[in-house]
């Protein structure tokens, strides 16, 4: 599965077709949520994370975070908004994925 059906993608494409800058933007943004645990690694929130979709890099948002932490879902919002950064409901991203897929 490419995504959550309840997420909000971010894609580290511009409304002009430009790929987002600094490379590492998604990780950069996801962690701002992020912890370490008791085995020193980086975990990230279970409402907030990178991924690639079809080699772009993407933040996953998952929409309870609106409700859990408004003011957080805002700023990530309005960050992607600020940045011209394009902005997907998952549940479409899952259309088009099983859309192109041949029936068997």
């Amino acid at each position: 599965m490419i995504c959550n059906p309840y997420e909000i993608i971010i894609q580290g494409i511009t409304s002009n077709g430009r790929e987002f800058r600094p490379s590492d933007w998604a990780e950069r943004l996801s962690g701002i949520l992020c912890t370490f645990g008791a085995d020193q690694k980086l975990s990230y929130a279970p409402f907030v994370r990178p991924m690639m979709h079809e080699n772009v890099r993407c933040v996953a948002v998952d929409k309870q975070l609106e409700k859990v932490d408004p003011r957080v879902f805002d700023f990530i919002m309005t960050f992607a908004r600020d940045n011209d950064l394009r902005i997907v409901d998952c549940r479409s991203l899952l259309s088009e994925h099983y859309a192109d897929k041949p029936a068997e």
